[in-house]
């Protein structure tokens, strides 16, 4: 099979012919049809965090596909069944984080694309009770950026606790942020946009943000509290400084939802205590979701309540996607057609 491998840190990815894996006891052997190139991908392949993969691996954790082969113990999944692969391949189930339905906080936790093979390339096995089913009406290039793009922002939402008609400032657009910017109107909020691209800021006005500003025209702070503040917001950028931005331009009572993970090279975010206290803010710390709100972002998508904008790829121009990323040069996500 064809796949995609990070062979080290320092070098591109590369395109090698791999045997077809076979399921083992509890797994799937899954066809992919297509995955989202996400952030953490690229930050998989140059090996920007603290607890690094090890080379070489398949990356990718949107991968969406067709049941091909079960292993054995496997019986609540089906030959011809289409499934994701999210970023949780696998937690042990029985931790209090497990048992709570915190499954993303669990210890033993391996990760899709990162601590096991993922979804770029042509087959991939996945544990059989982590694989979530994509309901009809969900294309795969569709599902893919849900699977973690839609995951993770909708999780945000859902921790963030936001009321109707709070102002929820969405920091980012992009592959996430255009997404965020559709689950925080769902749940009534008036949602404001910041970005540094007006093609970006345009795409979330498209999709029903109230208001949005150019950060890169305009002091973001300033233009967040000319419209009152914000009660949210939710920070998707990967630059400590917005999240700094963003803490600020909080209201009293304010929520921090932080979901973007910088390079530990770009050094810490900086926390003002006296605000912090004063004005009762909460910072929050945002980790993908579960399986079953997954299945709610499926659920939500097929109903036609959320749009994906997303560019196809081939795989065999993975390195040159990443560098569209990194340039700022794609619309919302990349999905490789598999």
């Amino acid at each position: 099979m064809k796949a995609a491998v990070v062979t080290s840190f320092a070098e591109p990815l590369q395109i090698q012919d791999r045997p077809v894996p076979e399921p083992g006891t509890g797994q799937l052997l899954v066809r992919i049809e297509a995955s989202g190139l996400c952030h953490t991908d690229i930050h998989a392949a140059h090996g920007d965090w603290p607890v690094k993969p090890t080379p070489p691996f398949v990356p990718g954790h949107e991968g969406v596909g067709v049941v091909e082969a079960v292993g054995a113990g496997v019986n609540h999944r089906l030959v011809g069944d289409r499934v994701a692969l999210p970023w949780l391949g696998r937690a042990c189930g029985h931790c209090e984080y497990c048992v709570r339905g915190w499954e993303t906080l669990c210890g033993e936790q391996q990760n899709t694309g990162y601590s096991i093979d993922g979804g770029f390339a042509e087959y991939a096995v996945a544990d059989a009770t982590y694989a979530v089913p994509v309901p009809a009406g969900v294309s795969p290039v569709d599902a893919a950026p849900l699977t973690c793009a839609g995951l993770t922002t909708y999780k945000a939402v859902k921790v963030a606790g936001i009321r109707p008609t709070e102002r929820v400032a969405v920091f980012g657009i992009g592959g996430l942020g255009h997404l965020a910017v559709q689950y925080a109107k769902i749940v009534g909020g008036t949602v404001i946009a910041v970005d540094v691209e007006d093609s970006k800021l345009e795409m979330a006005s498209d999709l029903g943000a109230d208001h949005v500003i150019n950060a890169g025209k305009v002091d973001p702070l300033q233009a967040v509290e000319a419209l009152g503040g914000a009660d949210v917001a939710i920070v998707l950028a990967v630059v400590p400084h917005v999240f700094e931005t963003a803490f600020a331009a909080l209201r009293r009572g304010g929520r921090l939802v932080c979901v973007g993970l910088p390079p530990e090279s770009d050094g810490p975010m900086a926390l003002p205590i006296f605000p912090t206290v004063l004005k009762g803010i909460s910072v929050i710390g945002s980790i993908v979701g579960t399986r079953q709100d997954l299945a709610e972002v499926f659920e939500l998508h097929a109903r036609g309540r959320t749009r994906v904008i997303a560019e196809t790829r081939k795989l065999d121009e993975v390195n040159d996607a990443i560098g569209d990323v990194l340039a700022g040069r794609t619309p919302a996500r990349i999905v490789f057609e598999i």
